[in-house]
């Protein structure tokens, strides 16, 4: 087997591609290994000392490290998931598919269609773009002209993510839809 790594933006999340799917559909986020019990692949990763957050996308793996260098902790990332895939387990445990961390959406109900518009905006043209680093985008908000997003994966603490939301995301949100004004991370919400 062999498993391809990619750089991603941030310099604490590397990518793992290993030529299998990961998981079936959508993504998953485990932000410790408390919240992985339902991930043998998650749980395997978080064995190794050093690891602090795993997210599964449809073909590739995202590690994000603490204080360790990659140098010494990514030999032991590619043992784990070969180990995983020659195993033979699940990636997910059956039934136990969801770990979307439901959290309810905000925005006024008149507000819907431009929500749609934001939604779609999101899933065509910006959520590729943030898989592509390891990473994902999702919609939490909008209130008085603002979007609030939450960004996961290798996208979450990335140094460039401000940049991405403000700049790229929120242009693009703009260019489509006027009533936007801002795009800001969901915990500035609350």
């Amino acid at each position: 087997m062999f498993i391809q790594t990619e750089a991603t933006p941030n310099p604490q999340t590397l990518k793992f591609i290993p030529g299998k799917p990961v998981i079936d559909q959508g993504n998953m986020e485990f932000l410790s290994s408390d919240v992985a019990k339902n991930s043998p692949l998650a749980l395997r990763l978080f064995a190794i000392d050093g690891v602090e957050a795993v997210f599964l996308g449809t073909d590739f793996i995202s590690v994000t490290k603490g204080s360790m260098e990659w140098q010494s902790l990514k030999p032991a990332v590619l043992g784990a998931i070969m180990e995983h895939y020659m195993s033979g387990d699940p990636v997910i445990s059956e039934g136990d598919t969801d770990n979307s961390q439901a959290e309810e959406e905000f925005f006024d109900p008149a507000d819907q269609e431009t929500v749609n518009t934001i939604k779609e905006l999101l899933e065509t043209r910006v959520r590729p773009a943030v898989a592509q680093d390891g990473g994902d985008i999702v919609f939490k908000g909008f209130r008085d002209g603002i979007v609030y997003l939450t960004m996961r994966g290798a996208c979450a603490g990335c140094p460039s993510s401000t940049v991405t939301l403000q700049h790229g995301i929120e242009n693009l949100m703009r260019h489509f839809l006027p009533e936007v004004q801002a795009v800001r991370p969901a915990e500035d919400a609350y």
